[in-house]
């Protein structure tokens, strides 16, 4: 019976030739049976990969020999089987789109002018040492925080990624500007370009958390800082770091705690909400809020 594996990383480097490490990447993925997203920009790679085990390891093998890559921090995780529903290898203009490329200076070292890099044990060391002045600042999109985030983190009104300049421009967050603020997202790639933004625009104490939420919940299962589920971009579409984890998330319908998504039956929509798996066995509140509110549920059921 074959083992299925996810493989989730990212490198800041340069690359002379983003189309011609494309090509080399599509033929590799397809070479070795893999699914899922790989996008490659002037500043590097960031891939989200699944497959049969033995071809996971073939494709990581090979892309760590390409030299720019070869301290890839591969961060691995079990698959269900068909976790995505295509390849899909491109070419864009930033590895992370906050609209801002030219705020970001990359070389074969990675980002510069990032946060402070905080391994798992040096964050705990760190809040162990300032205690409530340290401040959890979420990099995710608002949505995917509803599920999990570290105990009383900050969460941006962000729908994506986009969202991010205008709120940290918006001087809701001035007050933490001189205070201890440690980013955070699923793998860490965002928390690269977020901790420089935030330090371009007057943060002066910023940390980002390396590895991400993945490396920490492998650290620390459900005894450390983090409360809840992840949520993951596959079709698993949450994970968990041990047995008795409690997501945040409740259901839209009977309120119990799920860490389930699901899309709005309204076909123009189809924004995610939660709902868990008895309601949605009973089709219990198939609309989202937005389209329940609007009257579109009702249209829809004429």
């Amino acid at each position: 019976m074959s083992v299925t594996k996810i493989v989730l990383f990212y490198v800041f480097t340069p690359l002379a030739d983003p189309e011609a490490v494309k090509l080399w990447q599509l033929a590799l993925a397809e070479n070795c049976n893999l699914k899922g997203r790989v996008i490659i920009s002037p500043d590097g790679i960031n891939a989200t990969l699944g497959g049969d085990i033995d071809d996971v390891k073939r494709y990581v093998r090979t892309t760590k020999s390409y030299a720019p890559f070869k301290k890839a921090d591969i961060k691995w995780s079990n698959g269900q089987g068909n976790d995505f529903p295509r390849l899909s290898v491109k070419v864009r203009p930033e590895l992370v789109t906050f609209t801002r490329p030219e705020e970001i200076k990359v070389t074969d070292k990675g980002v510069e002018g990032g946060g402070v890099h905080l391994k798992p044990g040096e964050l705990h060391k760190l809040v162990e040492e300032r205690g409530d002045d340290v401040v959890f600042f979420d990099g995710r999109n608002a949505m995917e925080a509803q599920i999990g985030k570290f105990k009383n983190a900050i969460v941006p009104d962000t729908e994506t990624t986009r969202d991010f300049i205008a709120e940290i421009e918006s001087g809701k967050y001035d007050d933490l500007k001189n205070k201890p603020v440690v980013t955070y997202c699923t793998g860490g790639i965002r928390c690269e370009v977020l901790s420089v933004l935030m330090k371009n625009r007057g943060f002066e104490e910023v940390y980002q958390l390396e590895g991400g939420i993945v490396r920490y919940g492998e650290t620390y299962g459900n005894s450390g800082l983090w409360d809840g589920s992840l949520y993951v971009f596959d079709k698993r579409m949450h994970m968990e770091f041990g047995d008795g984890a409690e997501s945040l998330g409740t259901c839209v319908s009977c309120g119990t705690h799920t860490p389930i998504f699901v899309n709005c039956a309204n076909l123009s929509c189809r924004k995610q909400f939660l709902r868990c798996e008895d309601c949605t066995e009973r089709n219990e509140h198939p609309y989202c809020d937005d389209c329940v509110e609007a009257g579109l549920d009702t249209v829809a059921a004429q």
